[in-house]
């Protein structure tokens, strides 16, 4: 669903685990938006993945049973090709001249991955997040060629709510004077822009309910403050007046600092526009006609109770669609309190759900 075309890109991936001789113990994941397709340690990488809780051997994603492909989406910036990418064609890089990206192109991707390591069918495709929006364009493009379907936290279209949400983080980026209708220098990215989009995206992943537990109305320390920053309670100036004052604050500041410089802008911006154009009414005309489009012989839906950015209702909507056509389709309700980032952080709930799918 490109609007253009790009040449010859490139999709970076990672793999865990063998191949079955007879080729059926494949399992292709997908990520949320920010992360790379580190999702696990490896004897090649030993640092910690993104899902590292989940995917390893003798954890519920068992890399001593399962032959594991973790793809970087097309348009993210850690290796795939992506708004920040040399064309080819002119040295330079991509920038806003990238097409208009869609989950389905991050769903084509990850397949042209599997056919060029000789796979055939799936015996899962697995995501969380946007991650679980590309499974699901995947289960409905691929339908005959994955046995399971496991969508986490996602949705079959986005919520007036959470596209006016990701709206706002866009506008945020693209109103940094620094962003430079998208030509900065790579070392001066619009940092601005990129802090507040952050800390908007931190609210809306996590719950109240986990934040009254875990910071109440506790001040922060002097500590928090950031290095030639006048945001600590205690510097001079009007930025002191109106900088840090709780606990919950230096949680944001500390999150949104440590994203700068670790993922493009435009890259940003493209990915999240991505996931506010998927609708899987777009193929078949309503959403039951889209989901009816995936034939596995099994799905598992989880949602988690408190989270607001993907609600409950649209796990169920995805499942009770994915019936007509699956003939074990199941919904799992998990009563986290951390929140749409539930299945990154509450892994004593997660590892038994994803256990008993696999």
């Amino acid at each position: 669903m490109l609007h253009g075309a790009i040449e010859s890109p490139r999709i970076a991936y990672e793999t865990w685990g063998e191949l079955s001789p007879a080729g059926d113990n494949a399992v292709l994941l997908f990520t949320g938006l920010s992360p790379s397709a580190h999702a696990a340690s490896s004897p090649d990488d030993p640092s910690s993945g993104w899902w590292e809780d989940m995917v390893g051997a003798d954890k519920p994603i068992d890399t001593s049973r399962y032959f594991v492909i973790c793809v970087n989406s097309l348009g993210s910036c850690f290796g795939s090709t992506g708004p920040a990418t040399a064309n080819p064609a002119t040295g330079q890089s991509y920038r806003l001249d990238f097409p208009v990206l869609a989950l389905e192109d991050v769903a084509h991707a990850g397949h042209a991955v599997v056919e060029s390591l000789g796979i055939d069918r799936l015996f899962a495709v697995v995501g969380a997040s946007m991650g679980g929006m590309t499974a699901l364009a995947y289960a409905v493009a691929y339908g005959e060629r994955t046995d399971g379907v496991l969508l986490i936290s996602s949705a079959a279209r986005c919520l007036p709510f959470s596209i006016a949400l990701r709206s706002l983080q866009r506008e945020l980026i693209r109103t940094d004077p620094a962003w430079a209708d998208g030509q900065y220098p790579f070392d001066v990215p619009p940092i601005v822009g990129m802090r507040l989009a952050r800390k908007l995206g931190m609210i809306t992943y996590r719950s109240a309910a986990e934040w009254a537990l875990r910071f109440g109305r506790e001040r922060a320390t002097d500590d928090v403050a950031v290095a030639g920053s006048a945001r600590s309670p205690t510097a001079d100036g009007a930025g002191g007046r109106f900088g840090i004052d709780f606990e919950v604050e230096s949680y944001l500041e500390a999150h949104a600092n440590k994203f700068i410089g670790a993922f493009d802008a435009n890259c940003y911006l493209y990915l999240s526009r991505a996931m506010d154009l998927f609708d899987v009414a777009d193929h078949g005309g309503s959403v039951a006609a889209g989901l009816q489009r995936v034939r596995a012989k099994r799905a598992l839906v989880i949602g988690v109770e408190s989270d607001f950015l993907f609600p409950p209702q649209q796990q169920r909507e995805i499942a009770d669609g994915l019936r007509a056509g699956v003939a074990d389709a199941d919904f799992k309700l998990l009563p986290s309190i951390q929140g749409h980032d539930s299945f990154l952080v509450d892994m004593d709930r997660f590892r038994p759900a994803i256990a008993s799918f696999f």
